[in-house]
C-alpha cells in the first residue's frame, strides 16, 4: 500500500528545497566574490587590509571611552584652530559680510572692497613670482585680456539652452567640456547595457588620480587599486592582469600621473583591455596640452593616445596647460557609440524632455567661450613653444637634483612637466616633509606626497625663470632640516599623523573635513 503524502508535507518539501537552493546560491556568490577579491588584491594584501580594518575598529571603539575621546578631541580641536588661523582672516579692518546689505552697492564700491580684501586677506605667497607648484597656469597678460573679454561677452549664457545660445553650443562642440567622473559613468552604463554587468569593478593604479575613486564612490563601482613599481613608478602589469574578471568594466592608466608625473605603460594596459573587451581610459588631465607636444618639442615620450589599439577614452584638463579658465575638462571617446552612455535622458519629465550630456545641467557658457578663446589665441605654435620651455625647465630641475643634491632622488623618469623627489635611499638625516615646510617659509608651495614621503613641483611658465632659485632654496632647506628640525609644520603634522598608526588615516580624514568646513567660514 502506497504511503499517503499530505499537501502540507509536499509544500514543506518544496520550501526546504527552495531554501537550500538560496543558501547554495548565496554561498557560491559569496565564494566567487571572495575569490575575485583575493585574486585582485592577493592574500598578503587582503590579510594586511583586514588587519588594518580590525585595528582601526578596535582603536575607534577605544576612543569612545571619555578619557581617550577627550584627548583626541583636544588634538583635533588644536588642528582645526591651526587650519582656521591660516585661512580665516583675523584682526582690525576685517569686515565680515554675513547678510545682504539693506541697499545694493555700486560697481566702484564693489571693486574697491575686492581690492581691500586682497590686501588684508592676502597670504605671504604671490603666485606671480613662480613659486607655486601648478595651481596657476598663466598664459600671459595678453591671453588674460582675451579671457576677460570672452567672459564679458558670454557671462550670462547657459549651454543647457542651445537654441538660445547657439554660438556657445558651437564652441562647446569644438572644445568638449566633460570630466573623469563622466568616463566612469559611461563605462558603468556601457557594461550594464552590453554585458549585463550589475556589480561593476574597475582597476586603477594606486598612483591614479583620486577622481577615479570619487567617481566609483558616486557610481557604486568597486575599485581595485594596483601597486606600482617603486623604481619605474609604473603600475604592476602582472597584478593588473590577475585582477581582471568578468565584472571588470575598465582599466585606467596615467599619462602623466599627479603624484610623481610618471607615465604608465599605456600600450601594455591597452593590449590587456582589448584582449578582455573592456574599456581603457587614459588620464591625461595633468598631461593636457603638454603630452601631445612633447615628441615634437624634441623630448622622448611613449605612445599614449588613440594611436594605441585598445585605448577607448582620454581625459584632458584644458584649464591646466591649455591656459583656459578653471572649471573645464575634456573627455574624448574613440567612437560616438560609447559616448552615448555618458548622456542622461528623461523623456517622461512633466517639464518636457530633459537631456544633459554631463552631471551638470546648467553650465557657464563663459567658461566654454574662454576655453575656445584660449585655444584660438595660443594655436599649435603657442602650445609647442610653451611645452618646450616648461618641459625643459622640469628636465633641468630633475638633472640638477640628481647631480647637485645627493640627499634626494627623483621618483621614476617623468617625461613631462612634473618632478617629484624623495630622500635618497638610506638617508635618514632629515624628514623630507620638514624640507617642504622649510620651503614654505621661503615662499614656495610644493605638494606633499606619501608612500614614499616626498615632494613635487608641477612646472608652469612661471616656474621657468625660477629654476636656479628653486635649487638654491632646496639646498638651504635640506641643510636647515638637518641642523634644526622643528618637528612642526603643516606637512610634518598632517603626514606624520597619517603614518603614525592605522587610526592616523582616520584622524587625517577629520583634519581634512575641518579644512573643508573652514572653506565656508567667513
Amino acid at each position: 500500500m502506497l504511503p499517503v503524502v499530505s499537501c502540507a508535507d509536499t509544500t514543506a518539501s518544496h520550501w526546504q528545497n527552495f531554501t537550500n537552493a538560496v543558501v547554495v546560491y548565496l554561498l557560491l556568490s559569496r565564494t566567487l566574490k571572495i575569490s575575485r577579491h583575493l585574486r585582485a588584491r592577493g592574500i598578503v594584501r587582503t590579510v594586511r587590509d583586514f588587519y588594518k580594518w580590525v585595528l582601526q575598529e578596535a582603536i575607534l571603539l577605544a576612543l569612545r571611552f571619555p578619557s581617550a575621546k577627550k584627548q583626541v578631541d583636544e588634538k583635533l580641536g588644536k588642528a582645526r584652530l591651526d587650519v582656521e588661523a591660516k585661512m580665516v582672516p583675523q584682526g582690525p579692518g576685517i569686515t565680515r559680510y554675513l547678510s545682504l546689505p539693506a541697499q545694493g552697492h555700486d560697481k566702484d564700491w564693489i571693486l574697491a572692497e575686492m581690492a581691500r580684501m586682497d590686501t588684508l586677506v592676502a597670504t605671504h605667497t604671490d603666485w606671480h613670482d613662480g613659486k607655486v607648484s601648478g595651481a596657476v597656469y598663466h598664459g600671459g597678460e595678453d591671453l588674460q585680456k582675451v579671457l576677460v573679454a570672452a567672459f564679458d561677452r558670454y557671462c550670462l549664457s547657459n549651454p543647457l539652452h542651445p537654441d538660445v545660445f547657439p554660438s556657445v553650443r558651437k564652441m562647446e562642440a569644438e572644445v568638449v567640456a566633460m570630466s573623469i567622473i563622466m568616463a566612469v559613468k559611461t563605462y558603468r552604463d556601457w557594461a550594464r547595457a552590453t554585458k549585463g554587468i550589475t556589480e561593476p569593478e574597475m582597476i586603477v593604479p594606486v598612483s591614479a588620480h583620486a577622481a577615479f575613486d570619487k567617481g566609483a564612490d558616486y557610481m557604486g563601482i568597486k575599485v581595485h587599486t594596483i601597486p606600482i613599481d617603486p623604481d619605474t613608478r609604473q603600475v604592476d602589469l602582472k597584478k593588473v592582469r590577475r585582477a581582471i574578471n568578468s565584472n571588470t568594466i575598465m582599466l585606467v592608466g596615467s599619462a602623466v600621473n599627479f603624484p610623481d608625473g610618471c607615465q604608465d605603460d599605456i600600450v601594455a594596459l591597452a593590449k590587456l583591455a582589448h584582449k578582455h573587451k573592456i574599456g581603457m581610459h587614459v588620464d591625461c588631465c595633468l598631461g593636457s596640452f603638454i603630452m601631445p607636444f612633447v615628441k615634437e618639442a624634441g623630448f622622448p615620450v611613449r605612445p599614449f593616445d588613440f594611436s594605441v589599439q585598445g585605448v577607448t577614452s582620454i581625459s584632458c584638463d584644458t584649464h591646466k596647460y591649455g591656459f583656459a579658465p578653471k572649471g573645464n575638462s575634456v573627455i574624448m571617446y574613440r567612437d560616438a557609440e560609447l559616448r552615448r552612455f555618458q548622456y542622461y535622458v528623461n523623456p517622461d519629465w512633466m517639464g518636457g524632455v530633459y537631456a544633459s550630456p554631463s552631471i551638470a545641467g546648467s553650465r557657464p557658457g563663459a567658461l566654454i567661450a574662454g576655453t575656445w578663446a584660449a585655444m584660438q589665441y595660443m594655436g599649435h605654435s603657442g602650445y609647442l613653444e610653451s611645452c618646450k620651455s616648461i618641459v625643459g625647465a622640469a628636465k633641468t630641475i630633475a638633472q640638477r637634483i640628481r647631480s647637485e643634491i645627493p640627499e634626494l632622488r627623483i621618483l621614476g623618469d617623468p617625461p613631462a612637466s612634473l618632478v617629484a623627489f624623495a630622500a635618497a635611499k638610506g638617508v635618514t638625516s632629515f624628514n623630507v616633509h620638514e624640507v617642504g615646510d622649510m620651503m614654505s617659509k621661503k615662499g614656495w608651495h610644493l605638494n606633499a606626497l606619501s608612500n614614499p614621503a616626498g615632494l613635487h613641483i608641477a612646472c608652469t611658465r612661471l616656474t621657468v625663470p625660477m629654476v636656479d632659485n628653486l635649487i638654491a632654496d632646496l639646498k638651504d632647506a635640506i641643510s636647515e632640516a638637518k641642523l634644526s628640525p622643528s618637528g612642526e609644520g603643516t606637512m610634518v603634522t598632517v603626514y606624520g599623523l597619517g603614518e603614525s598608526s592605522p587610526v592616523g588615516y582616520t584622524m587625517v580624514g577629520h583634519v581634512a573635513t575641518a579644512f573643508l568646513d573652514t572653506l565656508y567660514k567667513a
